[in-house]
């Protein structure tokens, strides 16, 4: 139950405090995503984090100026791949042979389905791909906040093209798809601090098909 307790506790906070997310935290967020569910393991993105100030008031404008990107603690960038390539295939199956200490034959055919699959694409398709697993790792960071009693912010409402410029993501072969902002909530000043969670009932939401 405390997991559903936690997730009751969050919202996406419109006015935050500017105080700091210890380090600690950030790390533990961190972790969690990095430990987030991927298909076929290879995780094509990388999460750009951001807590110079400097940077974070370039990034504003590009942001819609909303308050929580100069008030956070730390602007998280998911960022996923521009395409798949035959080099990111062969890196982590480099990485599977270190991990599990096996030979590459082990892995051959693996790698060979995988490749026939994602090769055989056009680069708009494995971006797309990429931004879904991205978005994946969103859902396990936001979850892991409010672990931590962080509050994270999920936002779409940005310029990709502009945070991409900033922070030299296309030298990277990266493009922005999705901002969590994490800071503390400012209970005074955000309308949506003491409101209700507005969420469907559950038999609104779920389809069934069980056992007879």
């Amino acid at each position: 139950m405390q997991l559903i307790e936690h997730l009751n506790w969050r919202y996406a906070v419109k006015r935050m405090t500017g105080a700091k997310v210890p380090e600690e935290k950030v790390q533990h967020i961190l972790e969690a995503t990095r430990l987030s569910a991927s298909s076929v393991g290879l995780q094509p993105y990388k999460i750009i984090v951001v807590s110079d100030e400097e940077t974070k008031r370039k990034l504003s404008p590009l942001g819609m100026n909303q308050p929580q990107l100069l008030e956070s603690s730390h602007i998280l960038v998911f960022a996923a791949q521009e395409n798949i390539t035959a080099q990111h295939i062969e890196d982590y199956i480099a990485l599977q042979m270190k991990i599990k200490n096996a030979p590459a034959e082990n892995f051959q055919a693996y790698k060979e389905t995988i490749s026939n699959h994602l090769l055989s694409r056009t680069a708009d398709a494995n971006f797309n791909w990429a931004a879904r697993q991205a978005y994946i790792a969103l859902g396990t960071a936001i979850i892991a906040a409010a672990e931590q009693k962080v509050d994270a912010t999920p936002m779409e409402g940005f310029n990709p093209a502009g945070f991409d410029e900033i922070l030299g993501l296309h030298q990277l072969g990266l493009k922005s798809v999705a901002l969590l902002v994490l800071g503390y909530r400012d209970e005074a000043n955000d309308f949506l601090a003491n409101a209700p969670k507005v969420r469907k009932d559950l038999k609104d939401l779920i389809v069934r098909f069980d056992a007879a």
